[in-house]
């Protein structure tokens, strides 16, 4: 059975971080900066994400960082889980991008400088951006909340989640999926959530989840029901604490195997005691402060880090 959580990471140094107009088309929590100083926005940025990683690192997480490239500008390259994932299995897929100017942060030599480095196995990688020639996205654990030991993921559908590369990936890695739709309220609409990680997170015996975001009453059923089977512990969280990015958590292993939840600080200070309580049973917490990288970026704690589950050769 495939492990749930990894002590590994992997993370993205930003060189030019900044509001991009491109995914705000469907990202509504991104907020506009306040200044229109790109080199405040981007050391700042460049701040939080340094105190991050050394947060992580103070927990005994073993983080690997690349730092990204000035050309192209890609000004969400911070955010990596969205274009790979590494698989226990030494399979690594690399994912279909809704908006353009993301797509230039699929960078080969990431991967072949990271399994290098640290002896890693690749068995087979499957390039899934030919699914962007025909409008059709899939955006990595962004999209897709993988139960890896259960073979079962979570994927709510959006302009970034497209059922069709989803049955790609099911069939590569041998999944069944739970699709459901998830909303937000955004001008008295009901929108879809643009990634499902932003409402969700699954750990190894819990899952934090919006269900008040999942409209349709048999959607919501079929999630809990799923949920139950597999011993998840519910944690509900409402729409305002999504806006907290308090579903954009990750469970990881540190070097001595404890499990560590890790979040930002608003998110952190938008959990109730009793949500606090019901998590410290599976997890210890640890949070930092990335409010900078969460307004403009739309994205949180999660979305910073490519879990790594690859092999190592023998």
């Amino acid at each position: 059975m495939e492990r749930h959580a990894t002590n590994q990471i992997l993370m993205i140094k930003p060189v030019g971080f900044a509001f991009n107009a491109e995914t705000a088309k469907n990202n509504y929590y991104q907020q506009q900066p306040h200044t229109n100083d790109e080199d405040l926005i981007q050391r700042t940025a460049l701040s939080e994400f340094n105190q991050f990683v050394e947060t992580l690192r103070a927990n005994g997480i073993s983080v690997t960082v690349f730092e990204d490239t000035i050309s192209p500008a890609t000004p969400d390259s911070i955010f990596p889980n969205n274009w790979v994932s590494f698989h226990e299995n030494g399979h690594t897929i690399i994912y279909p991008m809704f908006a353009e100017n993301r797509r230039q942060e699929k960078r080969p030599e990431i991967i072949s400088q990271l399994v290098a480095e640290n002896n890693f196995l690749v068995t087979k990688t499957t390039d899934l951006s030919y699914f962007e020639e025909q409008n059709q996205f899939l955006e990595g654990t962004g999209s897709l909340i993988l139960d890896r030991p259960n073979k079962v993921l979570y994927a709510a559908i959006s302009d970034r989640m497209h059922p069709t590369p989803l049955k790609k990936f099911c069939d590569e890695m041998g999944y069944e999926a739970v699709i459901f739709r998830a909303l937000q309220s955004v001008g008295g609409l009901r929108l879809p959530i643009y990634h499902t990680n932003v409402m969700m997170c699954l750990g190894k015996t819990f899952a934090v989840i919006c269900l008040d975001s999942i409209d349709d009453e048999t959607e919501r059923k079929t999630v809990i029901n799923s949920l139950s089977r597999h011993k998840k512990e519910l944690v509900t969280i409402t729409e305002n604490q999504v806006s907290q990015f308090a579903g954009n958590m990750l469970e990881i292993t540190n070097e001595e195997n404890e499990r560590i939840l890790v979040m930002s600080t608003s998110a952190f200070k938008s959990l109730t005691n009793n949500q606090m309580q019901k998590l410290e049973k599976h997890c210890r917490i640890v949070h930092s402060d990335i409010s900078t990288i969460e307004k403009l970026g739309g994205g949180s704690a999660r979305c910073m880090m490519a879990e790594i589950f690859l092999p190592h050769h023998s």
